[in-house]
């Protein structure tokens, strides 16, 4: 008795189909069958698939050309020209380079700590915010999030509109804050 050459997952599908009584469809009669489909397949390679005619084109929408951003530490560029009055921000040149569409800067809290000009609820209408401690500690509450002590090293992202502020820092604490869009508003709720 002679051995059967082993068939390839094609030839095996095609037998297959050719054994099986015809699929009937919702009315009961048998779909016809296309010339192209009656032709065995001899690869098991997939067709690439045509763009549907209902398919909708996405327009992206063109960013604006950026530049290189070089920002070395200078203690003196340290502003309080910022957000906040107990605050220093050193700009780190992204909004210019990036044409306004992030800033990033460095914050250093004023301390001690003044709970009762620091704490006031707010939220910022913002794409995307992202915190991250160089050094020290600072203590926030985010909505959802409830009360949280970050630390050298910590980093969180706050989504847009989101309800914070901030509870209480170390004299020390340095953070980089990467904000988009760079022009925003802040919202005071208390």
């Amino acid at each position: 008795m002679a051995k059967q050459k082993p068939k390839s997952r094609a030839m095996a599908r095609t037998a297959v189909r050719k054994k099986s009584p015809p699929r009937k469809s919702a009315t009961g009669k048998a779909p016809r069958k296309s010339a192209a489909k009656s032709v065995t397949a001899k690869s098991s390679a997939r067709k690439p698939l045509k763009a549907s005619a209902r398919a909708v084109q996405v327009a992206k929408r063109p960013r604006p050309r950026q530049r290189i951003a070089i920002s070395h530490y200078r203690d003196e560029d340290f502003k309080t020209d910022g957000l906040r009055a107990y605050a220093r921000y050193r700009d780190l040149g992204i909004a210019d380079a990036s044409r306004g569409a992030a800033r990033a800067h460095v914050i250093r809290l004023i301390g001690p700590c003044d709970s009762l000009e620091v704490s006031k609820l707010h939220f910022h209408e913002i794409d995307f915010q992202m915190v991250y401690v160089l050094k020290g500690w600072v203590k926030t509450y985010l909505e959802g999030q409830g009360e949280t002590l970050m630390q050298q090293g910590s980093a969180w992202t706050q989504p847009p509109r989101i309800k914070h502020l901030i509870m209480d820092y170390s004299d020390d604490v340095e953070l980089l804050e990467v904000i988009l869009p760079a022009e925003f508003r802040t919202v005071e709720l208390a």
